[in-house]
């Protein structure tokens, strides 16, 4: 636990150095439902940094508090299916409330960092959540599977944001048979 936490807090230092943006700002999309947005989310795919890197069954949760903020923790396992689920937990607030798709997010009370929602379906079935620097991305789902066609539409609109798509990998949902 000990390693897992100093590799989130090297994260979250990473997130704060790379914050200067490339290229235009991000759009993020005009109004998100904040309490439809709350619940589960499976990471599809997203640009892989060490934190991250090498894990699988990747769940993003959200749960709107009382106070407004938002209760946000991220569970996985690392290497394998066979490894014990994992978790950490942060903060975090629509930073935007004309549009709601603009958070903040902090890490251990110590980093806060954006959190861009950059589409999202109508139904909410899946959304897809940037950084300023587009050196982050997610596309995150519902369901641990989403049809490779909204997947190659959605990389084909983070193309359109300056989003190098090729960053992006797939994060194994589905154990192996």
């Amino acid at each position: 636990m000990k390693m897992f936490r100093s590799c989130v807090l090297a994260t979250c230092a990473l997130f704060a150095a790379c914050s200067t943006p490339s290229g235009p700002p991000l759009k993020t999309v005009k109004h998100v439902d904040v309490a439809r947005y709350m619940g589960a989310w499976r990471v599809i795919a997203n640009i892989p940094y060490f934190a991250e890197k090498d894990c699988v069954d990747t769940v993003e949760s959200y749960a709107l508090r009382k106070d407004g903020r938002i209760d946000n923790w991220f569970t996985y396992r690392r290497p394998s299916w066979d490894d014990p689920q994992k978790k950490f937990t942060a903060l975090a607030w629509v930073h935007d409330r004309a549009t709601n798709a603009e958070w903040r997010v902090r890490f251990f009370g110590l980093v806060t960092v954006p959190y861009l929602i950059l589409d999202v379906d109508p139904n909410y079935r899946w959304a897809v959540v940037g950084h300023p620097s587009r050196n982050y991305g997610w596309i995150m789902a519902r369901e641990r599977t989403m049809p490779e066609k909204t997947y190659r539409e959605i990389l084909g609109r983070l193309g359109e944001q300056g989003y190098d798509t090729s960053r992006f990998v797939k994060v194994p949902q589905v154990p192996p048979r």
